[in-house]
C-alpha cells in the first residue's frame, strides 16, 4: 500500500498516543461494550505515560459512534497538539489495541489496511448503472453516481419486418449510449484516483456492452453474476460476490510482491533481507517496497544512533532502541516507499525483506 496516508504522521514530532479499538455498537449491549472498549485503551495510555489531555482526545474520538454496520473499528493516532490520524475499517478487533511511545504504532491497522484494495463497483442494466468508487478498507464509498438514464423504446416491440428491426435497432442505440454512460464514468473514477480493481455487476447482456465499450483502462476488471440495480436483486450475494473477488485481488498482488522477491534474491539482484539490510538500505535511499511481517519484525529492535542518515520524520528524542517493525515503517513513510505486509515465511524466514530502487550487491540475511 501507499504510505502518503501516514506520512503526514512523521512532521510532528511527537510522543505519539495509537489506539486501534472496536466500536461497533449493533448488539443489543453494544453502547456498552464499545465503551468498555474505549475505556480500556484510554487507561493502557495513561499506564505508559501518556498525558492526560492527550489520553482525553484519544478517548473522545473512540467514543464517537460510527453509525455505520458492525463490525467496525477506530484507528486514532494523537500527540499534544492534536488527533492526527483518525480511520474507521470495516473490522473486528478482539481486544483494544493501545501505545504511548517516540513513533506510531500502526502495525495493526496497516495489516488490515493491506488486505483492502480500492475499486469501482458498476451496477448496470438497460437504463444504465448505479457507479461508486470506495477506498481501501472505506466503510461506504467515497464517491457514487447514477450514469445512463435513457429509456426510450426501451422494450422491443413485437412483430417483424422493418418496423420492427428500426425500432429494435432504437432501442440497442439506446442501450449502448446508456453504457457508454457508464464507461465514462468508470473510466474516470479509475483514472482520477488510481484504483486498480473495477468490479462489474448486473444484467449480463448490459455488462457485455459496457466491456466492449471500456478503453484500456490500467485496471483488472472483474465480472460478478450476482446483483443489480433493483433492491430485490440479492444484497447478500452481491456483497459475498464482491468480497470475495477483493480477496482475490488482494491474494494475487501479495503473490506477485512474493514472486517477484524470490526472482530477485535467486539472482541476487536490488533486494534486501533482514532487519539490518533493510535499515541501511533506507539509509542510502534504496527502498522501494517493504515487504514486512509486523508481528515478527515487532519481536525485534533497531538503534537508530547505529545508522547516520536514517530517516524518521520530525520525531524528536528517540531513545537508544525502538521495534523494529514501527522504525522500519516510519523509514518507508518518510521516503516515500510502499509497504506490503508479507509473513516471515514467504520472506526466506526473516521478518522483512526490501525490493530496491537500484542493485546493490546483496550481503546476506540478517536478523
Amino acid at each position: 500500500m501507499k504510505t502518503d496516508q501516514i506520512a503526514p504522521l512523521y512532521a510532528d514530532p511527537g510522543p505519539f498516543a495509537s489506539a486501534y479499538v472496536e466500536v461497533s455498537r449493533e448488539a443489543e449491549d453494544g453502547d456498552h461494550l464499545a465503551e468498555l472498549q474505549a475505556r480500556a485503551a484510554a487507561d493502557r495510555l495513561a499506564e505508559q505515560g501518556a498525558p492526560e489531555a492527550v489520553v482525553a482526545q484519544v478517548l473522545e474520538r473512540l467514543s464517537e459512534p460510527p453509525h455505520l454496520p458492525a463490525p467496525v473499528s477506530r484507528f486514532v493516532v494523537a500527540t499534544e497538539r492534536g488527533v492526527l490520524l483518525d480511520e474507521l475499517t470495516p473490522r473486528h478487533r478482539a481486544q483494544p489495541e493501545a501505545t504511548w511511545g517516540s513513533l506510531p504504532d500502526v502495525s495493526g491497522w496497516l495489516t488490515d489496511a493491506d488486505t483492502a484494495v480500492d475499486f469501482v463497483l458498476a451496477l448496470v442494466d438497460h437504463e444504465g448503472g448505479d457507479v461508486r468508487r470506495y477506498a481501501a478498507n472505506a466503510v461506504a464509498p467515497e464517491e457514487e453516481a447514477t450514469r445512463g438514464g435513457l429509456t426510450e423504446f426501451e422494450h422491443k416491440i413485437r412483430g417483424g419486418g422493418w418496423a420492427h428491426l428500426r425500432y429494435q435497432h432504437h432501442v440497442e442505440n439506446v442501450w449502448r449510449r446508456n453504457a457508454t454512460d457508464v464507461v465514462a464514468e468508470i473510466d474516470r473514477l479509475v483514472r482520477d484516483h488510481d484504483v486498480a480493481l473495477v468490479v462489474l455487476a448486473g444484467d449480463p447482456q448490459s455488462r457485455q456492452q459496457v466491456l466492449a465499450t471500456l478503453p484500456d483502462i490500467d485496471a483488472e476488471v472483474v465480472e460478478l453474476d450476482a446483483g443489480g440495480r433493483n433492491a430485490d436483486s440479492g444484497d447478500d450475494a452481491l456483497e459475498h460476490a464482491v468480497e470475495q473477488a477483493l480477496r482475490d485481488e488482494v491474494v494475487q498482488e501479495k503473490l506477485a510482491q512474493v514472486h517477484e522477491l524470490r526472482d530477485r534474491m535467486g539472482r541476487d539482484y536490488a533486494v534486501a533481507t533482514g532487519i539490518g539490510d533493510v535499515v541501511e538500505a533506507f539509509v542510502r535511499g534504496q527502498v522501494d517496497r517493504l515487504l514486512i511481517d509486523p508481528a515478527a519484525a515487532a519481536g525485534f529492535t533497531v538503534e537508530p544512533g547505529r545508522y547516520p542518515g536514517l530517516a524518521l520524520g520530525a520525531v524528536a528524542d528517540l531513545p537508544a532502541s525502538l521495534p523494529a517493525d514501527r522504525v522500519l515503517v516510519a523509514a518507508a513513510a518518510v521516503t516515500d516507499a510502499d509497504v506490503v505486509v508479507s509473513r516471515a515465511s514467504t520472506l526466506g524466514g526473516a521478518p522483512v525483506a526490501a525490493l530496491l530502487r537500484w542493485d546493490q550487491p546483496a550481503r546476506g540475511a540478517s536478523a
